[in-house]
């Protein structure tokens, strides 16, 4: 299980590739959900995500150890970021995707100068060919979530977010994998564990919230959501653990919730998000979150959209 001293490592490890993201706020958007609402805008984050965090602590640290090359398995945030580190040091990525991967996240990866491979929809297709591919050609597989150096680093924002908000009273993040959320709960809670965290997923890719019930992992058939980001079949088996020591709660939401969520940042806010981002949005507009009138910090993971799907996210708010 990591430490906050593993978080603090990785922020040394990354300090010369990543950004300290910036802080947003709506006035509205917390009239709206009853609490003082900020968002940490991994959106605005290099490579468009907060995946840059720990697929750098990761390549750096394999590299360190030899690495000449790497591979991963990504929905396409984390093939971006794996494949942006790697051209940084000169070591080719190879990044398999699934058959429905998003177009702009494909074309940044080879903007990046990475191979792509398609494999499947899901995640437990792509990661076994990864791996694979890391075997035959004497490389390095960079996991999604469930690797130390990947947690620690996306740890490094609940570092942020506690220096950046005074007196933050609970912090939502999304889950995928578990590798963004284990982190953070790693960073804050040995922190400060009075602060609450709450994980959101989509009522349709439930697995962790499953899992976190039954206080074992379980896996679930392969799923649909426009939340294409937190699309995976079971928690990891690293990460699993710290939500199970940590995670005060669990909290699921619609895709109706999440069209409304990412509509709203979009139209009142001007800001382009992912619809896995919006799902921590969509926690707070809908009265999802067990607490009123705290001081919320909503983690937007990404703002990786295809321009041409953004119409199938869109509704009309009326809030």
């Amino acid at each position: 299980m990591i430490s906050l001293k593993d978080v603090q490592a990785a922020r040394e490890r990354i300090a010369d590739i990543t950004y300290v993201t910036p802080i947003l706020k709506s006035n509205q958007l917390s009239e709206i959900c009853g609490n003082q609402i900020l968002l940490k805008s991994e959106h605005l984050q290099k490579t468009g995500s907060f995946k840059i965090r720990g697929a750098a602590n990761k390549v750096i640290q394999s590299v360190q150890e030899g690495a000449k090359y790497v591979t991963a398995a990504s929905s396409g945030n984390h093939g971006q970021a794996v494949a942006y580190i790697a051209d940084k040091y000169d070591v080719p990525a190879t990044i398999v995707v699934p058959e429905d991967v998003s177009f702009c996240k494909e074309n940044a990866i080879k903007g990046y100068n990475g191979q792509i491979e398609k494999c499947g929809t899901t995640s437990a297709e792509r990661i076994p060919r990864a791996k694979e591919i890391a075997i035959k050609e004497s490389g390095v597989y960079i996991p999604p979530y469930d690797d130390p150096f990947i947690m620690a680093g996306q740890g490094t924002i609940g570092l942020e977010i506690l220096e950046q908000i005074e007196e933050v009273d609970a912090v939502i993040v999304p889950i995928g994998g578990g590798g963004l959320i284990s982190g953070i709960l790693s960073a804050i809670k040995e922190s400060n564990p009075k602060i609450k965290i709450i994980g959101v997923e989509p009522d349709t890719a439930n697995d962790t919230f499953i899992s976190f019930q039954n206080k074992e992992i379980i896996s679930i058939p392969g799923t649909v959501t426009i939340a294409d980001g937190l699309r995976t079949n079971q928690p990891g088996d690293l990460t699993f653990p710290v939500l199970m020591k940590y995670l005060d709660d669990i909290v699921l939401v619609s895709e109706d919730e999440i069209r409304n969520a990412f509509s709203f940042v979009m139209e009142r806010m001007k800001q382009l998000i992912e619809p896995s981002s919006a799902t921590t949005i969509a926690a707070a507009m809908f009265n999802k979150l067990p607490f009123q009138g705290k001081k919320v910090a909503t983690v937007i993971s990404g703002g990786n959209v295809d321009l041409e799907k953004i119409s199938k996210y869109i509704v009309d708010t009326q809030l």
